[in-house]
Parts: C-alpha cells; sequence; structure tokens
C-alpha cells in the first residue's frame, strides 16, 4: 500500500513538472512607445483618414472607447469636457460599439463633442484596434504636431495640470 502511494506521489509531482515546464508565460508588450509615430487612422466608414498632425503646433489626443467598457467611457467623457473651451489640445474620440444607437446614446448622455467622436464598428477586428495594440485594453494617446506619441493613458487631472 506504502509502495503505491509513493509512486502515485512521484508520478503527480512528474506531471506537475512537465505541466509547469511546458505553459508559456505570456510577456505583455506595448505595441506602441514613446517616441513612436502613431499609426494612420482610417475609420470602416470613411474614405479619408483622419489627421493626426497639427499645422498649428498644438497637440492631438486620441481616446479609444466602448460603451460596454465603464472605465474608458467615463475617461473618455471627462477628458472630453476638459478639452471642451481648450485650443491646446485637439480631440479625437473613437468608439469600439458595434451598434450606431449605442454609440449614440453613449454620445448623448456623456455630452460628448459630436464633432470630434468617431465610430469604428468592426470592433476588435478593425485595424485601428490591431495597430495601436487595444487587445489589452482600451487607452489614449497624446500626440505632438507631427503625430509622434508622447504620452499614454492621460488622465483628465495630468492633462489639466499639463495645460496650465
Amino acid at each position: 500500500m506504502i509502495k503505491n502511494v509513493k509512486w502515485f506521489f512521484v508520478v503527480l509531482v512528474f506531471s506537475s513538472l512537465i505541466s509547469f515546464s511546458s505553459t508559456k508565460k505570456s510577456v505583455p508588450t506595448e505595441k506602441l512607445a514613446l517616441g513612436d509615430k502613431a499609426p494612420e487612422l482610417v475609420l470602416c466608414n470613411e474614405m479619408q483618414p483622419l489627421n493626426l498632425q497639427d499645422a498649428s503646433g498644438n497637440y492631438t489626443l486620441l481616446s479609444f472607447w466602448a460603451s460596454y467598457d465603464a472605465s474608458s467611457r467615463a475617461q473618455n467623457a471627462a477628458l472630453s469636457h476638459l478639452l471642451k473651451n481648450q485650443d491646446q489640445v485637439k480631440m479625437i474620440s473613437i468608439s469600439f460599439d458595434r451598434y450606431r444607437s449605442v454609440f449614440n446614446a453613449a454620445v448623448r448622455q456623456d455630452q460628448i463633442d459630436t464633432a470630434s467622436c468617431h465610430l469604428e464598428m468592426e470592433g476588435e477586428n478593425s485595424k485601428i484596434f490591431k495597430s495601436y495594440g487595444l487587445e489589452s485594453g482600451f487607452r489614449n494617446f497624446l500626440l505632438n504636431s507631427e503625430g509622434v506619441i508622447v504620452a499614454k493613458n492621460v488622465t483628465a487631472s495630468e492633462l489639466a495640470s499639463y495645460l496650465n
């Protein structure tokens, strides 16, 4: 009986070691780093790319969000309200909602400027989603006048202190 129990534990330890050694650890990587040029933005329902460069020398804030992601939606609304009367930063807000009705309701409820808000209905399958590395969550990017990333995941309070 004791011999059988010993072999059982030997087999259990051996199989555990094999399973631990064969599992791959996923190392989170950032697709875009500070100093990188922001990828071009072409939405599924628009023919022309959105201009990420600003000839007047101002900044552009790209905010990616969806109504089903409460934190990204709240962050987008806070940034939009902060930049409502600012000339230093142009905001481009991109939602990944699947339905225009849901998108329109969120924009109306959050009182977001519709001129700066766009809808990408292809969601996770879109080129934008993949090129900006949004698989690990929605975020925002602050770009300089040449379209180069100078900050990521900026909060409304950080942006307010930056503007002052």
